[in-house]
């Protein structure tokens, strides 16, 4: 912590112009959808030049709080859930792939996270949600020979059990979770009938699912992610199986 003497360091510019869109967009004054004042116009409002204001708007943009098309002013993003993660994804996999106890930590979070969402899904599904992902098994089924395609596939299967919850946010995080781990997964997976074992283990979780018990899906899906979970480890542990 800086003592009460330490020099004030003046900050750059820009820094100060994105600070002060970033509070006027916070306080309301700017919403999402509205235009933000012309180039030349915060010019003269913050006395600086062209290139602070073009950093921050490239800094704001970067985050995802302003869009920027050509021919247009910049304008407030709409929030979304989807830049929200994209921003996260990147420092998630650093930390992931240099940090073994918060892979193991996000394996645990991944666990206590979607069987909460598969007893959820037990209680509220519907004949469509269920068709949905019989339709997900079959095509899973379809592409045990072409792994990209069928990891692709496992991870729509989880994220649409968590669709059920009609909870959009959970939805995002379980697909962010499940993308952030994907890149971890052995290739063990696709040796001894990895595949065939994935898919009978999402069959008894639909079937839970279907028979509308929540602790035997809970069940179903501890048993599933416990064994799935043991198939990542840091990319950069060259040990072999």
């Amino acid at each position: 912590m800086q003592s009460d003497t330490a020099p004030i360091r003046r900050r750059k510019l820009s820094d100060e112009v994105r600070k002060r869109l970033l509070d006027t967009i916070n306080n309301g004054g700017l919403r999402p959808g509205d235009f933000l004042p012309s180039e030349r116009e915060l010019m003269s409002q913050f006395e600086v030049g062209r290139p602070a204001v073009r950093e921050a708007m490239q800094a704001l943009q970067s985050i995802g709080l302003i869009d920027v098309r050509h021919g247009e002013r910049p304008r407030v993003a709409k929030p979304s859930l989807e830049h929200l993660f994209e921003q996260l994804a990147l420092t998630m996999r650093h930390v992931l792939t240099f940090d073994a106890e918060k892979l193991e930590q996000l394996k645990e979070a991944r666990l206590i996270l979607e069987t909460q969402m598969v007893r959820i899904a037990a209680e509220k599904r519907s004949v469509a949600q269920l068709a949905v992902l019989g339709d997900i098994i079959r095509r899973q089924a379809s592409a045990v020979d072409d792994a990209h395609l069928f990891m692709q596939i496992d991870g729509e299967f989880h994220q649409a059990i968590g669709a059920i919850s009609g909870n959009q946010l959970i939805t995002s995080v379980l697909r962010a979770i499940f993308e952030w781990m994907a890149r971890f997964h052995v290739d063990s997976v696709r040796r001894d009938g990895g595949e065939k074992l994935a898919l009978k283990e999402h069959e008894d979780i639909i079937d839970a699912i279907a028979k509308a018990d929540p602790e035997l899906a809970a069940s179903a899906m501890t048993d599933h992610l416990l064994r799935a979970n043991s198939l990542y480890r840091q990319e950069n542990d060259t040990s072999t199986d």
